[in-house]
């Protein structure tokens, strides 16, 4: 099962992405390759972007959140989209800054933002900081009294809600590293204490809850409970938060095992429970902000390998070693992310056994998939996982001093090198003997 609709068979039994072929990739640009289907990414920033003026009769926004993926050249698409971003890093603000990316319809997140972002991402015009907590207000505040302006800003809310995903994407419960809690009034204190501030002014209230969730009911609770919010701080502070940011966090599907639910109910039941909440509390639509960023651009990536050898362990288990692995793609040592994967060369004949795929590594732990069936698979076979779009590049490492891959944008029938891959120069580079 190929998993998404950019994916198909040659007549050759070749794994096409778009229409090229996969293997032709590989030899073209070498292995392990990141191929990036540009087409499927802009089909999905259009699905966000279209279904949210359809369903939702205030202003909206789609932003890219950029640590799924970030080049140069998907900022370009992102902003081409007419989608705006977030951003978590100084790194993340300076390359949507290098590539051009209208700043004012950034969004600056983080737990710990340190000065010299804060001062980065100020020169550089960003529209938004989401503010994490009391010390970093102070920081925004002073920075921005520094250069005789006032910052907008929104204050990530933990909403309380305890969904159903990975312990480590879990993040709008109270027991989070981020944001203000709303069930202790630690959030609307903040927001107190920010209305005195002269240089910041509060235009809107964040959350997230997690990521990889497949029900839409607690994304329409968090409405219910930040809407509250807003309509609180209207009240007791005469503070108009004009912008309602739902974060991101609506799964994909990577494998048989995820089912999430169609985009067009998400936004549909999301957009619906901000227009009811707006009428039972006297408020103004805000202009609706989503951050999707795993739900862009994950389905448009595949990851290409060369299988370096075929372990079999009589009674135990088979491992298909590839010239990749945990540096490239951890994270199914991270939290148990299943990627599925299939031989490139081999892509329409069925599977025959049950393998694991490892890594070259220094470590036993270096595993890209487990029980993943296969088809028959001999060294010098291109194996391609799939789904791999979001956090695979983002995550990378040098581990073992292991190069970086390429990668490569896919349009129409266009290809083209959009990350160089790493040099073993490159990896020296900022030794100092």
């Amino acid at each position: 099962m190929l998993y998404s609709d950019n994916l198909s068979i040659s007549p050759e039994n070749h794994l096409l992405i778009g229409s090229h072929d996969a293997v032709a990739l590989a030899r073209e640009f070498g292995t392990p390759l990141y191929v990036l289907d540009e087409d499927t990414m802009r089909r999905n920033c259009r699905k966000y972007r279209d279904l949210l003026r359809e369903n939702y009769p205030g202003q909206s926004l789609a932003l890219f959140a950029s640590k799924a993926l970030c080049t140069l050249h998907t900022a370009r698409i992102t902003a081409e989209e007419g989608l705006g971003a977030d951003a978590v890093s100084g790194g993340e603000i300076y390359t949507l800054h290098a590539a051009g990316f209208p700043m004012e319809k950034v969004f600056f997140h983080g737990n710990n933002k340190t000065l010299e972002e804060i001062a980065l991402a100020m020169d550089c015009g960003t529209g938004y900081f989401v503010v994490d907590n009391a010390e970093e207000l102070r920081r925004v505040n002073a920075a921005a009294r520094a250069r005789n302006k006032v910052q907008p800003i929104l204050f990530r809310v933990k909403p309380g809600i305890d969904c159903h995903t990975h312990e480590y994407i879990k993040t709008g419960q109270i027991d989070s590293k981020f944001g203000v809690a709303l069930e202790t009034g630690e959030a609307f204190e903040i927001h107190k204490t920010a209305a005195a501030l002269p240089n910041v002014r509060v235009e809107g209230v964040h959350c997230h809850i997690g990521s990889q969730i497949f029900e839409i009911d607690p994304f329409c609770e968090a409405v219910r409970r930040v809407m509250a919010l807003i309509a609180s701080l209207r009240d007791s502070l005469g503070m108009e938060a004009r912008i309602l940011n739902l974060g991101g966090g609506i799964g994909i599907r990577y494998g048989t095992q995820d089912d999430p639910p169609p985009l067009a109910d998400y936004i549909c039941q999301v957009t619906a429970a901000i227009q009811e909440e707006a009428r039972r509390l006297g408020l103004s639509l805000p202009l609706l902000v989503l951050e999707p960023g795993r739900a862009i651009v994950g389905p448009a990536g595949v990851t290409l390998y060369t299988v370096g050898s075929v372990k079999n362990i009589p009674g135990v288990r088979t491992y298909v070693a590839v010239d990749g692995g945990m540096t490239d793609n951890p994270r199914y040592i991270l939290y148990g992310a299943r990627h599925p994967a299939l031989v490139a060369n081999r892509a329409g004949d069925p599977p025959v056994r049950a393998v694991t795929i490892a890594g070259k590594c220094c470590e036993s732990g270096d595993l890209i998939a487990e029980g993943m069936p296969l088809q028959a698979v001999q060294p010098g076979d291109i194996l391609a996982v799939l789904v791999t779009g979001a956090y695979n590049y983002s995550m990378a490492s040098n581990y073992n001093r292991l190069p970086r891959p390429a990668m490569i944008a896919l349009r129409e029938d266009e290809k083209k090198l959009i990350v160089r891959r790493e040099s073993y120069e490159d990896i020296i580079r900022n030794d100092i003997l």
